[in-house]
């Protein structure tokens, strides 16, 4: 099995390389190719073909299939094309659909320790993450707690450190975080509410109208590049930063298990590895959308991007530590994954410190 394993491996990597640039001649490699197809469904959290988000899925799909010569063909449905935009991890737990793409987060109250592995304020940025999760033992306690759930996960994609939020109104003390209906998710939500607000859970689709129409004062979202693309600068004039509730939020793929046992070895690790390109890919993506959409935005007059105030992050940080500290008390698997993921949160750290974050500081 090893060396099948090691054999499907190579056949991957040379399928993903010869089928670069050319997906029409690879898929119509497919009868020539033999061995059973497979036809997958894969429902997701984000609207149809949104920038980013949404993409990362469809790009799963494409590429799966080219470098497969079509042996496996996924079908990518948009939220509430079949399920709703939180309920994909209930959906191929099911076996409702084999595949589906999200935010962990997204699960808070059916398995609470999956947040870890999309972002916890104040936490890791998208590069230490991707260190944790393949090298740093994260990825073995990511499949641990979804086993029970028949679930495999994958990290698919990340959108790197997001902007604080888009406000209707000034954020220069702790006191206006007091009554702030915001949309929120997460941990970070959690944070807001013992800081005096009320966090909403919305969709993406939903956040424009919700903003627009008042029925919340604020939301977070991702950065320039989504956030322009949802119009939500038409709704809302105060843009703050920085993203102290999502500092590299990790996004996920998750394949119902006995769909996931039903490839042979060398689409497995078609499987696998396309993931793992899509991660690698949606933060050259978004490192290039945001940094143009921010260049629009400041030559919006309508527009004020702003820094929130040091007290405020301190507040917010304060609070962090609380609920982090209260969810590892009271959830066992929290516990446990947490104890790693703060233990590498504290290694990690000292590395970015004299690196990346000298080096920003020096430029």
């Amino acid at each position: 099995m090893k060396r099948r394993q090691f054999v499907g491996g190579l056949a991957a990597a040379a399928g993903l390389a010869a089928c670069a640039g050319k997906d029409s001649e690879c898929a119509e490699g497919s009868a020539a190719s033999g061995g059973e197809t497979f036809a997958w469904s894969c429902v997701t959290s984000w609207p149809p073909n949104f920038p980013g988000l949404g993409m990362g899925p469809a790009n799963v799909a494409r590429r799966v299939e080219a470098a497969s010569a079509g042996r496996l063909r996924i079908k990518v449905y948009g939220a509430g094309e079949i399920v709703p935009a939180f309920e994909v991890f209930d959906a191929v737990s099911r076996g409702t659909a084999e595949m589906g793409h999200g935010a962990s987060y997204y699960h808070k109250g059916k398995v609470d320790a999956a947040q870890f592995f999309t972002a916890i304020p104040f936490g890791m940025t998208s590069q230490e993450l991707n260190g944790w999760l393949y090298y740093g033992g994260g990825m073995d306690l990511y499949r641990e707690i979804y086993a029970p759930f028949n679930l495999v996960p994958f990290p698919t994609g990340n959108t790197g450190v997001q902007m604080g939020g888009w406000f209707n109104k000034e954020i220069n003390t702790v006191q206006d975080l007091k009554g702030l209906k915001m949309r929120i998710p997460g941990v970070g939500g959690e944070v807001l509410r013992r800081a005096g607000g009320t966090p909403v859970s919305l969709p993406g689709a939903e956040i424009f109208t919700a903003l627009q129409t008042g029925a919340i004062d604020a939301t977070e979202w991702v950065g320039p590049y989504n956030d322009v693309a949802s119009g939500l600068h038409k709704a809302a004039k105060y843009y703050y930063y920085p993203g102290w509730q999502e500092p590299g939020p990790g996004l996920e793929t998750i394949v119902n298990k006995a769909a996931w046992d039903s490839l042979p070895p060398d689409l497995q690790q078609i499987v696998e590895t396309t993931c793992q390109s899509i991660t690698a890919d949606m933060a050259a993506e978004y490192t290039h959308g945001n940094a143009m959409s921010l260049a629009q935005l400041e030559q919006d007059g309508d527009i004020e991007i702003r820094e929130f105030p040091q007290e405020v992050l301190t507040l917010l940080k304060s609070l962090s530590l609380e609920v982090m500290e209260d969810l590892m008390a009271n959830d066992p698997a929290s516990a446990k994954v947490g104890r790693a993921y703060f233990d590498y949160l504290e290694k990690v750290s000292r590395m970015t410190a004299i690196t990346e974050a000298a080096y920003y500081r020096t430029r």
